[in-house]
């Protein structure tokens, strides 16, 4: 009952004429960079990290959450008519939607697309008002040492799962702890890593690295890659609508990739990757028509669709409950609030009521904007695939260079910006993945502030961390998700291999 009325103040706060209109130009400029290749949420918001400065925190996050959604939206458009995957999340799309498209179904895929996102997303967020004071009853009885425990378990899984290798994730987690750490240490007032720089003093802005990396970095890894070949848009043939028989085929998927979707988007060690792929097998068993998988079935991107922004709707449980970001996309939004001066957290719901409900309930507003944005407005959207590549890469770094050096007028920013930009670019080019480096960032420090607190109050004992049951039982989970997958495959192989299996 709590829960219906927090959002009804919600409602109050995102049916504002301020408000709104934010919110519908964050569903149009997410559902715009969301059908361009190559661009996403995290990009675009870490682009737009500078406002934070000028526009007040719940405006701001309205804005954030209407990119986030609409990019999920428009991502699917990419995967449909030009087979080019915007994130990840959306390779499973890419498999029958482009097929459909081929097959002079366009209009059906990017109709069920469009509908199971707007199921899956009004259900998700939902589930976020809902879930998310649950999960704040739980973490109000974390002390520094449990918290500090819950970062190596983020640490660990987020490095596994964004990345391709737990090598390459660590490596990128740990060059993020390290830019964290830069400035002056607040318990003993030592400087650390400043280099005889006094601009370091106070640290590196976590903005300056978030557009560095997500912009300037990935407009330049893009730019490279331009010119390794052209890409055939499909063109729009037939109804823009689906059949009686496509809805009969798209409605249960929807459910059963909005049930995948959001719980495992949820989770610390969540993302949407899983749960698409989850659906795409779980939507071919159930099938009536399985032999059309691989040849352009509806059910093998209802569901993948649902999964995906029902996970969209989950990663923001642990970010605004547990101050855990669990993507790229949250990391970002997560970076938003620490330049605001406002920690994500169990206090968060207590603190910042007016910010968080307003945010949910705009939210389901803005998936009814994006309902009636992408369903009549198809064909102009897909012109947005038709702008030259240099504009538009040119754009965006003079927006980001515009951007940084207004946030504090320093020509320091601007080599910082640029130095981690171009770290940013051999990251894409070697396959590092760039999110763990924000996530480090931010949680590295709070991480080190909970570790210090821990120890001083257990008076120097180390075992704390394994002697409370709750931090024993976290750390028991990062060790499941470390040597989990390894020891799986080696008890594979010993499967495989009857002379491994006799030793």
């Amino acid at each position: 009952m709590d829960s219906l009325q927090h959002l009804a103040s919600g409602f109050a706060v995102a049916l504002t004429p301020i408000n709104l209109m934010w919110c519908l130009i964050g569903c149009t400029l997410g559902t715009a960079i969301g059908v361009l290749p190559g661009l996403g949420p995290a990009l675009t918001i870490a682009l737009l990290l500078p406002i934070t400065f000028k526009v007040e925190p719940t405006a701001a996050f309205i804005l954030f959450a209407g990119i986030y959604y609409g990019a999920m939206y428009g991502g699917s458009t990419t995967s449909i008519l030009l087979n080019t995957p915007g994130e990840s999340a959306t390779i499973v799309t890419a498999l029958e939607g482009n097929k459909m498209a081929r097959g002079g179904r366009a209009g059906a895929a990017l109709a069920t697309s469009a509908i199971g996102s707007f199921v899956a997303g009004t259900i998700g967020t939902l589930g976020i008002a809902f879930v998310a004071p649950v999960v704040v009853d739980i973490a109000l009885k974390f002390g520094p040492a449990d918290y500090f425990s819950l970062m190596i378990l983020a640490f660990v899984t987020v490095s596994a799962v964004l990345g391709s290798s737990a090598v390459r994730g660590l490596s990128a987690l740990f060059f993020g702890i390290w830019l964290g750490l830069i400035g002056v240490d607040l318990q003993t007032g030592q400087a650390r890593f400043t280099f005889g720089l006094q601009e370091l003093l106070d640290g590196v802005n976590v903005i300056v690295v978030a557009v560095g990396l997500f912009a300037v970095g990935e407009t330049l890894y893009m730019a490279s890659r331009r010119l390794s070949g052209g890409d055939e848009i499909i063109p729009l043939r037939g109804s823009l609508w689906m059949t009686k028989e496509e809805w009969s085929r798209s409605w249960k998927p929807w459910l059963r990739g909005t049930a995948l979707g959001f719980p495992i988007g949820a989770m610390p060690a969540g993302g949407a990757e899983i749960p698409t792929f989850l659906s795409y097998f779980i939507e071919k068993k159930f099938s009536k028509k399985p032999e059309e998988f691989g040849h352009g079935a509806i059910e093998g991107v209802a569901g993948p669709e649902a999964a995906n922004n029902a996970s969209a709707a989950g990663v923001l449980v642990p970010m605004l409950t547990l101050g855990l970001p669990t993507s790229a996309t949250a990391a970002i939004m997560l970076s938003a609030f620490q330049s605001y001066g406002i920690n994500p957290g169990p206090m968060l719901l207590t603190t910042q009521p007016q910010l968080v409900w307003g945010l949910i309930a705009s939210l389901l507003i803005g998936n009814v904007m994006l309902l009636a944005l992408n369903l009549p407005m198809i064909a102009i959207w897909v012109k947005m695939l038709q702008i030259p590549a240099p504009i538009l890469y040119a754009g965006i770094l003079v927006f980001a260079t515009i951007g940084t050096y207004g946030i504090s007028q320093s020509p320091i920013d601007l080599i910082l910006l640029y130095l981690i930009g171009a770290v940013g670019y051999l990251m894409r080019r070697y396959d590092f993945p760039t999110a763990p480096v924000i996530i480090g960032m931010i949680l590295g420090p709070l991480a080190e502030q909970n570790f210090r607190q821990a120890m001083t109050i257990s008076a120097g004992d180390w075992t704390v961390f394994f002697t409370r049951p709750l931090s024993a039982s976290i750390l028991l989970l990062a060790f499941i998700a470390v040597a989990g997958p390894k020891l799986y495959e080696l008890a594979k192989a010993r499967k495989s291999d009857p002379a491994l299996a006799k030793s």
